[in-house]
């Protein structure tokens, strides 16, 4: 007696179809005398396939270790892959800058777009341009006058070592009602006659500066910064800064560090009267180099150079003083630096060489660099 698997009607008619296409009667396996569907075939081949590869064991490399010389062949053979295609030439894009409040620091020009506040620039620390600026905000607009409005600038400018007028910049502010924000990253513990900045080097009152942002990375020679103002102000920052919303606070022997920096800046006095007097010295070595000028405050510790006459372009400017510098480098073995903008700066930069002074210098110091890059310029220029 035989045994037929019954076949679905679905796949009765697809069998039939396929016999009738080589005009062959339809067909069923026979396997030990029953009579199997071909689908049903099909799939018992699938398992077997897949049992088999389950069985077979894993590729396994030679457990015998390669040779140090073998090791070496193929570290000499290795050629290295770009990680990225080489730029060309027409593909090389300037990043759009500004060409208004000129060498303003990155890290306030990050501040600003940040804020996402409207920000309007003026010409760098050009008063005149600061209050025609002010008066076209304020001159028949009420709006504005409900707004928080803020005068953003730094005491000692990173970038050209030149020195805000704040005691004009107090005036303006007052006669259109503006607030200040005074960056002090470099004139805290270098300007005034106790190392207090900006305002005390003015001898303008603290109460007129609403807030005075600094980092600590320079005089205090730790790391973080402060942001001190009013009550309300300083109350603002302890809710919304980084320290309570991204848990970024200061490490507490970092913050030690500065207070024993301030302690010693009070009780050695003389440590700001080192400082001037290598300021001043640098500034006369270096009065007569050719076809060199400063262009920095006599009180500001960076001290900024730049061409007499320019060449015409920014970027041959550029690798002029860039060849001085490496010079000085490699003749000396002194470090001075070239301006270069970054990608991240949205201001036009003045070009020119920055020299950083501080307490810590010598006279033998400051006379070795002066007599280094006069050699040098004069060989160039």
């Amino acid at each position: 007696m035989e045994m037929v698997l019954p076949v679905a009607n679905a796949t009765a008619a697809a069998l039939a179809r396929v016999s009738a296409m080589f005009n062959a009667p339809l067909a069923r396996a026979v396997v030990f005398g029953i009579h199997i569907d071909g689908h049903l075939v099909v799939e018992g081949l699938l398992i077997a396939a897949i049992l088999f590869q389950l069985s077979r064991k894993s590729y396994k490399p030679p457990k015998k270790p390669l040779t140090e010389r073998e090791v070496d062949e193929l570290c000499d053979e290795w050629q290295p892959e770009p990680l990225c295609p080489p730029i060309k030439e027409g593909a090389r894009i300037e990043a759009p800058t500004l060409e208004s409040d000129e060498g303003v620091h990155w890290a306030v020009q990050n501040g600003l777009q940040l804020s996402r506040s409207t920000v309007v620039y003026f010409k760098h620390n050009d008063m005149a341009s600061l209050a025609s600026t002010l008066e076209k905000l304020t001159h028949g607009n009420k709006r504005t006058e409900k707004i928080r409005r803020y005068i953003v600038v730094e005491a000692i400018y990173q970038n050209s070592g030149q020195i805000a007028p704040l005691d004009e910049i107090v005036r303006l502010k007052e006669k259109y009602r503006f607030r200040v924000i005074l960056e002090e990253s470099h004139s805290f513990g270098v300007l005034g006659k106790s190392g207090r900045g900006l305002a005390e080097h003015y001898g303008v009152p603290i109460e007129k500066i609403d807030i005075i942002t600094a980092g600590m990375g320079n005089a205090l020679a730790t790391d973080g910064g402060f942001c001190t103002g009013s009550i309300r102000v300083v109350d603002h920052q302890r809710l919304s800064s980084s320290g309570y919303v991204f848990s970024a606070s200061l490490p507490p022997y970092l913050a030690s560090a500065a207070i024993s920096a301030v302690d010693h800046l009070e009780e050695n006095p003389s440590v700001l009267a080192n400082l001037r007097s290598n300021i001043t010295l640098l500034h006369k070595e270096l009065s007569d180099v050719q076809g060199l000028e400063i262009a920095s405050n006599i009180l500001s510790p960076i001290v900024f150079l730049k061409l007499k006459t320019s060449t015409g372009s920014a970027v041959a400017d550029l690798e002029l003083l860039e060849v001085i510098s490496e010079k000085v480098l490699k003749e000396d073995s002194v470090f001075i630096a070239a301006t270069k903008r970054s990608s991240l700066d949205k201001c036009r930069l003045p070009v020119g060489i920055r020299l950083f002074v501080s307490a810590g210098h010598t006279e033998s110091d400051i006379l070795k660099v002066s007599e280094s890059l006069k050699r040098v310029a004069a060989s160039v220029l």
